[in-house]
């Protein structure tokens, strides 16, 4: 909420907090006061010694402006725990965890105003910064961009742009009193975003001081020239006020009329519109000499008219009838000019006092929180209907904000800029019965909604009402709209949902929702399918007292689901399960292996030739093909003489070839594939890895290139991790050239993602 950093003062920021929490406990112990005014006074209690000895960058004292903000919340009207926050808000920046503290001492309702105020802030700041000093230019995009942001906030908590505006406004009102220079980026925020908002949610009290005060900021000399010119009439101009104001009571009570005659104030830069928009000097600014009526209901405004225009000559080409036709914030008045006897004009204003409290405080002075009590704040009763009062309430303000949003948009663009563009067009405002605004993206339909709200109301969604009248599924939602779903106790999404062609769906997470609830129920048929065939295999083993979270876990499996997935995939076969219930072949003596090898060697007459493997040098010596990367031509090889089983020949891109060849390069020789390496009955195995999507049938398409290639398949292992599936195959080849058109093939189907060499 301040324009800029805090500069720290003499009071030590741990000390500060630890006299903050002694504070409200004083406060507590004290006794309870008055409701709103003992909340009042714990927050500022709270919030001293936090905020003593502190400065904004402004120069202006921390405490100093949160009582100011909180003086022009009272002024419009604002509960007493929203004038509480204007304290909590600042003092939760010397905090070391303001979350925790502010809760405990003042709720979770305050502790969300405070830290997404916070939040909001530094956004803002952003937008400020992106505006820039040197130009008077119109919005740019960046600038819009962040005022949507800006919006979405102030949608869902109307008490963030009330905090705002009273903080940007105590910040103006102090570079005028200290007659410092105001930034321009802060004088135009000002002019431009803060007082438009003020404007469209009717507070009009805010929005003649922002505007006063950013024009005196922004147009110095062309301000001081105006308010020159109306000091030099003005005991003249209200002299004449007063002897309008006195007439016109009397005029009033004269036909029995009870009413309150004020004169209006000035407001300079409504003056300087008018000068400039209708080209006239300042003598002829109507609101130079205005009056406001405000009688008890609507029929005393028109009888109170009709009175003035019996007084004194209207001119019906300045008449507006703002009851009849509110303005789009909602404000209400009869507005008028007349000529008196002397023929100078004057302005009139004819409203209700209900009438006058909006136009002063806008929706502030109809906005109810659940913590208003029986009584309610600012007029508002909190009995009967006070549910669809709040739910009203909140409407009516986001209604507001869009109509702002679309002219900041509009205006934007008509000027030459680039964020009207469609900027504001990819999302829409939606609220529930009760009046939460839900955020959804343009085109989204009452499915998409139901699933923003809950997963399982999406799923059980059979109908909706908006505004009250049913419409079908895929009708495309509007800003403002209240959407009401139908749903059943039990049931599931429609395919049609995620037809794209039907239109049902518009947001990416809804689908994802309605694709995950029918891959669940497609795995769950593959569970069953693969329990029913590992099952009837145990059975004809005789083996139905085994655990089957055991026999997953022997094979390797995390659950035995996860076994029943790939066995109802087809992925996994049962010869396998059968092969864990024979025994185990006893291990053979290392030595008679050994001279199994060189037998085999020598009878496949060269020698230094094993497995088709040259060793440089070297005859008779026994080779073995590493299983880390299991070498096949024409692979470049090489060899590392091992202890006790020869020499094992690695691919030289093998890593575990080049840990060894660093630990001891000694034990390196070179190696080669012999002759009968291409032999015709040569085969090699190979490891190649496959990723991809999980689907049903993807291992099938893949074996099915394999054998089209007329490559055999001696093993497979496959892994899945939500929708992504990892599979290994061992393959024989006499060559592993000819495994890149077969990969090239693989990673053609329909789900693969990644097909290469292990």
């Amino acid at each position: 909420m301040k324009t800029g950093s805090l500069q720290v003062g003499p009071l030590d920021a741990g000390a500060s907090e630890a006299s903050a929490i002694v504070g409200l406990a004083d406060v507590a112990a004290g006794g309870e006061a008055a409701g709103g005014e003992h909340l009042l006074a714990k927050a500022r209690t709270f919030a001293e010694p936090l905020l003593s000895g502190r400065h904004f960058d402004t120069g202006e004292d921390a405490l100093r402006h949160a009582d100011g903000v909180r003086q022009i919340l009272q002024g419009i009207g604002a509960p007493p725990s929203l004038q509480a926050s204007a304290y909590l808000v600042y003092a939760s920046e010397y905090l070391t965890d303001p979350e925790e503290v502010v809760a405990r001492a003042f709720g979770d309702d305050a502790v969300g105003l405070v830290m997404h105020t916070r939040k909001l802030v530094q956004v803002q700041r952003n937008a400020r910064d992106a505006l820039g000093d040197d130009t008077d230019g119109p919005l740019r995009a960046e600038q819009v961009e962040r005022i949507r942001k800006m919006l979405l906030a102030f949608s869902r908590d109307l008490r963030v742009v009330l905090l705002r505006l009273a903080s940007r406004l105590q910040t103006l009102r102090h570079y005028a009193e200290t007659k410092q220079t105001c930034p321009r980026a802060l004088a135009r925020e000002s002019m431009q975003v803060f007082a438009p908002l003020a404007n469209r949610l009717g507070i009009w009290q805010i929005k003649w001081e922002l505007e006063d005060l950013s024009f005196r900021f922004l147009e110095p000399d062309t301000y001081r020239s105006i308010a020159r010119s109306l000091l030099e009439k003005r005991l003249e101009r209200e002299s004449h006020v007063e002897q309008l104001r006195r007439q016109l009571t009397q005029a009033l009570s004269e036909v029995g009329i009870d009413a309150q005659v004020q004169g209006r104030p000035k407001h300079l830069y409504s003056i300087w519109k008018k000068m400039q928009g209708k080209q006239l000097p300042i003598e002829r600014v109507f609101d130079l000499r205005a009056l406001r009526v405000i009688v008890a209901d609507v029929p005393a405004c028109y009888a109170a008219l009709s009175r003035v225009h019996e007084v004194w000559h209207a001119l019906p080409e300045e008449f507006s009838d703002y009851i009849v036709r509110p303005k789009p914030n909602g404000y209400q008045s009869l507005h008028t000019v007349v000529r008196d006897d002397q023929g100078r004009t004057i302005e009139i204003q004819i409203r209700t006092q209900d009438m006058h409290d909006h136009a002063e405080s806008g929706v502030a002075a109809h906005w109810a929180y659940k913590e208003a009590g029986a009584k309610g704040y600012a007029g508002v009763q909190a009995a009967g209907d006070f549910e669809s009062r709040v739910a009203e309430a909140r409407k009516t303000v986001l209604r507001q904000l869009l109509a702002w949003e679309r002219d900041l948009a509009s205006a934007d663009e008509a000027q030459g800029g680039q964020a009207g563009a469609g900027l504001f067009d990819d999302r829409i405002y939606v609220f529930t019965p009760e009046g939460e605004i839900i955020d959804l993206p343009a085109g989204a339909t009452p499915v998409d909604f139901a699933y923003t709200l809950h997963t399982n109301l999406g799923h059980r969604c059979r109908g909706a009402r908006v505004d009250g009248a049913m419409v079908t599924l895929n009708t495309p939602l509007r800003s403002g709209q209240t959407v009401e779903i139908v749903s059943v106790k039990e049931g599931g999404p429609s395919l049609d949902w995620i037809n794209p062609e039907l239109g049902y769906l518009r947001s990416q997470r809804a689908k994802a929702k309605v694709r995950a609830w029918f891959n669940a129920l497609a795995q769950q048929a593959t569970i069953a399918k693969g329990r029913e065939l590992v099952e009837k295999l145990l059975q004809r083993e005789g083996k139905t007292a085994i655990k089957l979270d055991e026999l997953a876990a022997r094979l390797g499996f995390r659950s035995a689901e996860a076994l029943f997935d790939v066995v109802g995939k087809d992925e996994y076969s049962l010869r396998n399960i059968e092969q864990s219930f024979r025994p185990a072949e006893p291990e053979p003596d290392p030595d008679q292996l050994l001279t199994q090898r060189l037998a085999r060697q020598e009878a496949a007459g060269a020698p230094g030739e094993g497995k088709g493997v040259l060793v440089v040098g070297m005859d008779s010596l026994l080779t073995q093909l590493a299983r880390c990367c299991k070498p096949a031509p024409p692979d470049v090889i090489g060899g590392y003489v091992t202890r006790g089983k020869g020499v094992a020949v690695h691919r030289t891109d093998c890593s575990n070839f080049r840990q060894l060849a660093g630990r001891s390069p000694e034990r390196i020789i070179p190696v080669a594939w012999g002759r009968h390496a291409v032999a015709d009955n040569a085969h090699y195995a190979v490891d190649v890895l496959v990723e991809g999507h999980d689907r049903g049938g993807l291992l099938r398409d893949v074996c099915d290139v394999l054998a089209q290639a007329k490559i055999p398949v001696q093993s497979i292992h496959s892994e899945t991790a939500r929708d992504r599936i990892t599979v290994t195959l061992t393959l024989q080849t006499t060559d592993t050239t000819r495994l890149a058109p077969v990969l090239s093939k693989v990673l053609q189907i329909s789900g693969v993602t990644k097909a290469r060499r292990r």
